[in-house]
């Protein structure tokens, strides 16, 4: 091709990068500053430094600087944990009025047959603000007067992934981003040697597996780093026997030159998440096996969270797998190690809470594995003087029906079905009120009687302790400006301190 022909037949992204104008480098700068990609950029215009984790300015001043979010996938039920129901147990055996059940969609549950289901359980009061709790979950409910519980959420999903990813993403759809992925990409992290995000699991998969955790449309560095809480933090973290950390860093130098130079030619935020990914990588090998040994910590916080508790063969059925008691508690605690360190956003996950079936056995042990640990967490973060910065918060997809489940072939109710339209989740630190109960589901457990709250809602609440205003919090692509609220959501003031 002739010199002149080259010019002429140049594409817009050609000419924008072309060293010979230098329009390039100045719109590389220009627009990874403006997403706050960048913080800086040298005397050539290009990033002084590629890191999209540098931490960032809120839109206003909030109280909350990390969130340990617990999600107790499969679906707990409220009411035989939160939400004391005398005249359920009253009515239990009898049928529901039709005219509640013609619309409404059930995973299992025979409408023609169904009939409601009282609960074993007995409710006590705590604290000083004298908040319910069953005979479940003595610890948490030592923590009354720190707690926020909430009983009138609602879902528009019934069935567990959709509902998963509407509680995690904002909205029942794979390709969003996550929670933490959102807060990371508006606030960035304070931690140098960790990700801003991490995720901690226990028990067994969650139907939503890693969609939970996902980036979506942002750059993958702010997805959820999967972390083990024993053995290799992270997998293939560690080198390969014979490299010497010497050679190691003169590959990744060369390797980052070579990024730098393709970014400045593509304008691709994914390759400055990939040079972040490489060089957190880099300094993870030190921090990650440093956070996950316990061996610093006292033999009274390690009894108080329980990490030393052993599997008993008394069948805790969907929840159980491994050593259950002790992953729990050490992600716990290895959650609050976390946010000393500077990580935005925690992910614990347990599951499976999905008690169709057997509910008084397997709920039982759900709730002994999770109830010591979490009020432990609560506890140590205020002694700590964390709690007011810190943001705790158990919840999960939807709650259970106030129905047992009659699926054909069963001769007994000894479980719940999905049940989306009433249920309870808490909070805690953060700046939230503690010591307040907010919401009424009905005299049954089946509606909500007062102060309706959506996800969204939840949503919007969270970030505005963060900060952040979830009208302003977004991001373009398709030539949509999405937020983790979608079109909906709003501030609940009563719940701020």
């Amino acid at each position: 091709m002739f010199p002149l022909e080259s010019l002429t037949d140049q594409t817009r992204r050609q000419f924008l990068t072309s060293s010979s104008c230098g329009l390039g480098a100045a719109a590389l700068g220009s627009m990874l500053a403006t997403d706050g990609l960048f913080n800086g950029t040298s005397a050539a215009g290009l990033p002084s430094s590629v890191n999209p984790l540098e931490p960032k300015q809120p839109h206003f001043d909030g109280p909350a600087k990390a969130c340990i979010f617990i999600f107790m996938a499969g679906a707990p039920s409220q009411l035989d944990l939160f939400d004391a129901k005398p005249k359920l147990n009253e009515l239990s055996g009898q049928p529901l009025p039709k005219d509640l059940l013609d619309k409404v969609r059930f995973a299992f549950i025979q409408k023609d047959s169904a009939t409601l289901l009282g609960t074993k359980r007995t409710f006590a009061k705590h604290g000083d603000c004298g908040m319910e709790f069953s005979d479940l979950l003595p610890h948490i409910g030592s923590c009354a007067d720190d707690l926020l519980l909430i009983r009138s959420l609602h879902s528009s999903q019934f069935n567990h992934h959709p509902g998963q990813l509407l509680m995690q993403c904002g909205r029942p759809s794979f390709g969003l981003p996550a929670m933490g992925s959102w807060l990371t990409y508006g606030l960035g992290s304070e931690s140098q040697n960790l990700p801003g995000y991490v995720v901690l699991t226990a028990g067994r998969g969650s139907s939503g597996g890693a969609t939970l955790w996902q980036s979506g449309f942002l750059p993958s560095v702010y997805s959820g780093v999967l972390f083990r809480n024993q053995g290799e933090p992270v997998l293939n973290l560690t080198n390969p026997a014979g490299l010497p950390p010497e050679l190691q860093r003169r590959g990744l130098d060369t390797l980052r030159n070579l990024n730098e130079s393709r970014l400045a030619e593509q304008q691709d935020p994914e390759i400055a998440s990939r040079i972040a990914s490489y060089e957190l990588a880099f300094r993870m090998q030190s921090a990650a096996p440093e956070l996950i040994d316990l061996a610093g910590e006292t033999q009274a916080t390690l009894s108080a969270y329980g990490v030393d508790r052993t599997e008993e063969p008394k069948g805790g059925g969907r929840g159980q797998a491994g050593q259950t008691r002790s992953s729990f508690a050490k992600n716990c605690l290895l959650a609050r190690r976390m946010v000393e360190r500077g990580v935005r956003f925690v992910n614990i996950i347990y599951a499976s809470w999905d008690h169709h079936s057997n509910l008084d056995n397997e709920l039982a042990y759900n709730a002994e594995v999770v109830d010591q640990p979490i009020a432990a967490l609560i506890k140590d973060l205020k002694e700590r003087g964390l709690l007011d910065s810190t943001m705790v918060v158990w919840g999960s997809e939807f709650g259970r029906t106030p129905l047992g489940e009659n699926r054909g072939g069963r001769n007994a109710n000894t479980g719940r079905d999905h049940h989306p339209y009433a249920f309870s989740m808490f909070l805690a630190g953060g700046g939230l009120k503690g010591g307040l109960t907010y919401g009424e589901s009905d005299e049954v457990g089946w509606g909500i009687a007062r102060d309706p709250v959506h996800i969204n809602d939840l949503h919007a609440t969270m970030l505005q302790q963060f900060g952040m205003d979830h009208l302003k919090l977004t991001h373009r692509f398709q030539g949509r400006d999405f937020r983790l609220t979608d079109v909906g959501g709003h501030v609940i003031n009563d719940w701020l301190a």
